[in-house]
């Protein structure tokens, strides 16, 4: 069969002549370079999609170990915090484990890999939050919790050796420096937190936010534990003697700075060695007029009541500063004493301190102890005592003696680690106020709430106020609450609602006749176990009312000012068993503070008083 003959090529090939038959592309030069291209760029592609992949594998991984070490560091540092106290070598001990746990996380996440995926906009957003917050506890756990772990430890090692007061002021002026430098370390760590990412495409924000409370809490710790190195010194005696007026406030009848001002203790500090002096009652100050001048918005907010003349009106105004310096003025005309400084203390405060020192007895045989002087001072006493000097005679006892377990408490080591506990719950709890008449060191309490100021800053503000009409002792079961509601806006600023709810939940029978008495001469009837309250509410500079009702009728208030605060006041009376609601209607300044929630002024009765501030809604 003849051989079929091929009688086309295929278009896409050529016949080469002059050697052996090969086939040879037709592609022209320039497309094979093109492929040639394509083929790099695919292998460079691909190269680059393995070296991600790898990169986010090393990120995930090590991510995950820094978590881990994370977490550690934190269970470390809840050991230090619950031990700091109780156990400072074990606290100590967590401190530095926290901070090898913290290194480690710092170096997982300091590599390349994480330094060019913080660098991505946007999508290197969890990668700086991540970083930021192992760096931040790293600083913290080298810089900052160190110094304050070792000043308890060598406080409570010393004063275990027999050490007091003495000892404290010198290891607080030893460890000053160290203190001030962990303060502003906290402060540039709190700032890096807060400039962190916030909402990123993966879940930080809750681990973010977590960490800003945690470094805000020891902000203010390391802040108020640097402070007190910086004052407790001097304060205490170690340059020259001191000399400080304490008053004991009686919070069953309500004034501005808490109670009224009941007994009374003059003592010395001399390098940390305090003596009493002097203990007394109101009624032995009660005839003496200071020579003092508190400004003219004072007067005119307090003109009526005389606060500078009359000892029972002294402390009126919620701005510590006022009273203390009327109390002092007052001693120094009635002694010819100066005073250095004036400290208030409630009975709630004081049976917390003396929970820590442990139980104490009255001349009488009557026990003293934390969770019983409250209810002794401020109803146990007008029920055993209906001989006014005999009641006054018993208060003074019970000053004395708190006074030398209190005292006496610093020079055994063993309960001064639980005192400085208490101290810090009775100063957070604002029952303790301080306030010196030297100049430099009232500036620095001032920026603490143990100065018992009221601010003058503006934004948004808040606090309820009551001072007792009725003469007797009824606030004791006096209870407040107070619920902030902003509203819409307007164009002269932003709506607010503040409800006032006052109980008092004073029998209507039964109680000791000095308790119900009423000195305000009512022109109405009234029983046993009603009370009269001038109710206060401070609101924020720049507010204006609006309106104002009593149980829900229309009623108008009286206004004042008091440190560029609108002050709106009413008489209330308020009977047995009874509970009323003051609601006002304001409009508040809209500042560049925003919607921060208000500054919260609180007067600390026996009953702390519950604040509800809702939350914004948006301004259209």
């Amino acid at each position: 069969m003849p051989a079929r003959r091929l009688t086309r090529l295929p278009s896409r090939l050529k016949v080469v002549t002059g050697g052996p038959r090969l086939w040879r592309s037709r592609l022209s030069p320039p497309r094979r370079a093109r492929d040639h291209r394509w083929f790099r760029a695919r292998h460079l592609l691909l190269g680059c999609a393995g070296l991600l992949l790898v990169g986010a594998g090393w990120l995930l991984v090590t991510g995950l170990l820094a978590r881990s070490e994370l977490l550690a560091a934190r269970r470390e540092l809840e050991t230090a915090r619950q031990s700091v106290i109780a156990n400072p070598d074990k606290s100590r001990r967590a401190v530095s484990a926290a901070a090898e746990h913290a290194t480690q996380a710092r170096v997982l996440t300091s590599g390349p890999a994480w330094f060019l995926a913080d660098a991505l906009p946007v999508l290197g957003d969890p990668a700086e939050t991540v970083r930021g917050a192992t760096n931040a506890t790293d600083r913290l756990t080298r810089e900052v919790l160190p110094p304050l772990v070792r000043l308890v430890s060598d406080v409570e090692g010393e004063t275990r050796d027999g050490g007091g007061l003495d000892t404290l002021s010198s290891r607080l002026r030893h460890a000053a420096r160290d203190l001030e430098r962990a303060a502003q370390a906290t402060k540039e760590v709190g700032a890096a937190v807060e400039a962190l990412p916030r909402n990123t495409w993966l879940p930080t924000a809750d681990a973010r936010d977590e960490l800003v409370r945690q470094v805000d809490r020891l902000a203010t710790a390391t802040d108020d534990t640097a402070l007190a190195a910086r004052l407790l010194p001097p304060m205490l005696g170690d340059d020259s003697p001191r000399r400080y007026f304490a008053v004991f406030q009686n919070t069953a009848e309500s004034r501005g700075t808490g109670g009224m001002a009941g007994a009374f203790a003059v003592f010395t500090a001399d390098h940390g060695v305090v003596r009493f002096e002097h203990f007394g009652t109101g009624s032995e100050l009660s005839d003496t007029r200071p020579d003092i001048d508190l400004g003219t918005e004072f007067e005119a907010q307090y003109v009526t009541s005389a606060p500078t003349q009359v000892w029972a009106n002294s402390n009126l105004s919620p701005h510590f500063p006022n009273a203390a310096r009327i109390w002092a003025a007052t001693w120094q005309k009635h002694s010819g004493h100066r005073v250095d400084g004036v400290i208030a203390l409630d009975p709630t405060g004081l049976g917390r301190l003396l929970e820590a020192t442990g139980p104490a007895r009255l001349p009488d045989g009557t026990a003293l102890t934390g969770g019983t002087v409250r209810d002794l001072v401020l109803r146990t006493a007008y029920e055993r005592f209906q001989d006014d000097a005999e009641r006054q005679t018993f208060l003074l006892d019970v000053a004395r003696t708190a006074a030398a377990t209190l005292t006496g408490a610093f020079d055994d080591g063993e309960r001064v680690p639980s005192l400085l506990e208490a101290g810090a719950d009775v100063l957070r709890e604002e029952r303790l106020k301080v306030w010196s008449a030297h100049r430099d060191e009232q500036r620095h309490l001032e920026t603490k709430s143990v100065s018992g100021i009221l601010p003058e800053d503006p934004g948004p503000f808040a606090g309820l106020l009551v001072n007792n009409a009725a003469g007797g002792k009824l606030d004791y079961y006096l209870e407040r609450r107070l619920r902030w509601t902003p509203g819409r806006c307007t164009t002269l600023g932003r709506t607010v609602t503040a409800k006032i709810t006052l109980s008092n939940n004073a029998p209507a029978s039964g109680l000791p006749a000095y308790v119900t008495q009423r000195g305000d001469d009512a022109d109405y009837p009234t029983q046993p176990g009603d009370n009269r309250l001038l109710v206060s509410y401070y609101a924020s500079s720049g507010a204006i009312l609006t309106g104002a009702e009593l149980d829900g009728r229309p009623i108008t208030v009286h206004s004042g000012v008091e440190r560029g605060h609108p002050v709106l006041t009413m008489d209330a009376e308020l009977p047995a068993q009874s509970t009323r609601v003051l609601t006002l209607h304001l409009v508040e300044p809209v500042g560049k503070e925003g919607d921060r929630a208000p500054v919260l002024l609180r007067q600390p009765l026996v009953t702390p008083m519950p604040v509800t501030v809702d939350p914004y809604p948006d301004c259209e």
